[in-house]
């Protein structure tokens, strides 16, 4: 079979073994594919993001030196069951499979890996127990951009955001778009996005943001300020504090009783929710230097370097950051059936198309922020530079 191949940065087509399904795997035709942003990350970071991974036990990521077939956002076409594999699902259907894989006693990243070929190629190894047929008719394009979805589906469910709190969310990139879509079809009711450039501002909208700014001209939480009145510094926190207390000692009860009862009813000063979704050092201080007080700040993008906080301005805006990572199968799954429902509108990140032979230069065409959002590969085309695409449901 042909497959894109990552050694020492460079990508080259190669032609492989075919991928041979054992107990539990299924082996399937490649359909789409999805260029993820780590994949342009690690083609560059391979040794870096070994050694992170290596701290947290898994041992299978390559050195740059080491062949990699990349692909983790992809739909399949099932051709076969491996040995003793139970047949849920028959040979020619099309599915989309969490991207993970047990070989063994190991379990493995789809990917991400120097043993399990990701679906940068014309066929690939999924685990028969999660992989989750494709509903509705839904498109092969639309189908492919389950994985990313589901990463934002899972951002902002540990979030606990609330439908009429207001989410922030910086940087609309593929990663900022989801997130958005999600928030959308969550049912939040405001959702900021902020970035520099005009064509991810533009995505932004697709997507169905409902206010967009450009950082360089406007604080994106002074926007948001305009929907809630935020606790934006210490003097007005203090204020808040002396001012609740006097108007609370005018009323005929203890004062203690009345404001033990606002907080049980969330009538605690109002924070928006943040989404960072760069991942580049300084951005987490900028954020923490510029929200308001009591933010909830949800940090989605993967910053891949060490970083500088200072701990204090969380301590006296009482900021919470919580990080995320990935997705649960269930959540995987919501993320399939909202797309085939029509739930999430996510059409517009898809902004190319490529075959094999492309796949160098749409590595390249993704530096551009004002050209391309979200390429996806089709290992049946012949298409050898991304050419522009409107997905279908």
């Amino acid at each position: 079979m042909k497959a894109v191949v990552c050694q020492n940065a460079e990508l080259s087509v190669q032609d492989l073994p075919d991928p041979i399904p054992e107990k539990g795997n299924l082996l399937l035709k490649v359909l789409r594919c999805g260029i993820c942003g780590s994949d342009l990350h690690v083609r560059h970071h391979c040794n870096h993001m070994g050694k992170l991974l290596q701290r947290t036990q898994y041992m299978n990521f390559p050195n740059a030196d080491e062949p990699m077939v990349f692909g983790h956002e992809f739909c399949g076409e099932i051709l076969d069951h491996g040995p003793k594999t139970p047949k849920t699902h028959k040979v020619g259907t099309r599915v989309c499979a969490v991207p993970i894989i047990r070989r063994g006693n190991e379990i493995d990243m789809i990917g991400l890996s120097r043993l399990s070929h990701g679906a940068y190629a014309e066929r690939m190894l999924v685990q028969e127990s999660l992989v989750m047929p494709i509903p509705n008719g839904l498109s092969d394009d639309m189908a492919a951009l389950t994985e990313p979805m589901a990463v934002g589906l899972h951002a902002v469910n540990r979030s606990d955001i609330g439908k009429r709190d207001v989410a922030i969310v910086i940087g609309c990139g593929p990663v900022g778009l989801a997130v958005i879509c999600m928030l959308k079809a969550k049912g939040v009711k405001t959702v900021v996005a902020s970035d520099y450039s005009p064509g991810r501002r533009a995505l932004a909208l697709k997507c169905g943001a409902d206010v967009v700014i450009d950082p360089a001209k406007e604080s994106p939480y002074e926007a948001a300020g305009r929907k809630q009145a935020y606790v934006k510094t210490m003097p007005d926190l203090l204020e808040l504090a002396i001012s609740t207390k006097e108007k609370l000692n005018m009323l005929p009860v203890p004062w203690w009783h009345t404001w033990r009862l606002a907080e049980t009813l969330g009538l605690d000063p109002k924070r928006p929710v943040i989404f960072e979704c760069v991942g580049v050092p300084g951005l987490l201080k900028n954020i923490m230097d510029g929200a308001p007080l009591y933010s909830r700040v949800i940090v989605v993008g993967v910053c891949m370097e060490l970083d500088k906080i200072e701990p204090a301005m969380g301590n006296n805006k009482e900021i919470d950051l919580r990080f995320v990572v990935g997705y649960t199968p269930l959540e995987f799954h919501d993320t399939l059936l909202m797309i085939s429902e029509g739930k999430v509108p996510c059409e517009a990140m898809i902004t190319g198309k490529v075959g094999l032979a492309g796949v160098d230069k749409a590595f390249a065409a993704l530096g551009n922020p004002e050209e391309h959002a979200k390429i996806l590969i089709d290992p049946s085309s012949n298409l050898d530079a991304p050419k522009k695409a409107t997905a279908s449901l």
